[in-house]
């Protein structure tokens, strides 16, 4: 996954990675039948995590639509849940091969789907809720994408915003302040 991030699906080789480690060729064929056993891995790996994560919290219980967005959200300040270098990584991989580019499309729609799911468990009509998780979601692919980098009180300070942007209703100060104090106890893990 290291590897993948840091240099691209192209140096995900078995000569680089048994290097890398200090081992010989062969003990990488105890792990992996190929190396293609080996990228298949890592997608699936992705998926689990990554998406499985985003979805995970798309379903978490909520009082409120602008809750269930803040939970979605720890999704985003957490790189434990969600590694968006990986992310990205990925979908560079993907611009260069038709069969991940099927999988990357799969997963953004399992995405948006759980977060059309979410808004329309807050009685969002489906059309509503689709476009809502769509602005939502590729607003922070968007973000990556784009490599923004602000420091997490800067964000923080958008965040009563952004679910307003997204919900079109107001948070609770207990659920943005839940939020922020994830965010930072996240990155202080980091």
């Amino acid at each position: 996954m290291d590897l993948l991030v840091s240099e691209g699906v192209g140096e995900v080789k078995v000569l680089s990675i048994s290097e890398r480690l200090g081992v010989s060729r062969s003990s990488f064929y105890w792990y992996f039948k190929s190396r293609q056993d080996l990228l298949d891995a890592l997608l699936k790996r992705w998926e689990q995590t990554n998406t499985g994560q985003l979805v995970r919290h798309a379903e978490m219980p909520a009082a409120t639509i602008t809750e269930a967005v803040c939970n979605t959200a720890r999704c985003w300040v957490d790189t434990a849940l969600f590694n968006h270098k990986l992310d990205f990584a990925i979908r560079e991989w993907a611009r260069r091969d038709g069969a991940v580019r099927r999988v990357i499309d799969q997963t953004d729609a399992t995405r948006v789907d759980a977060f059309t799911a979410m808004f329309e468990r807050f009685g969002y009509g489906s059309d509503e809720a689709e476009v809502r998780a769509r602005v939502m979601y590729f607003m922070q692919v968007g973000y990556y994408a784009l490599e923004l980098s602000e420091p997490l009180a800067e964000r923080m300070k958008r965040v009563r915003n952004y679910v307003l942007s997204f919900t079109g209703q107001e948070a609770k100060d207990a659920e943005v302040n839940a939020l922020i104090a994830y965010a930072i106890q996240a990155q202080g893990r980091d």
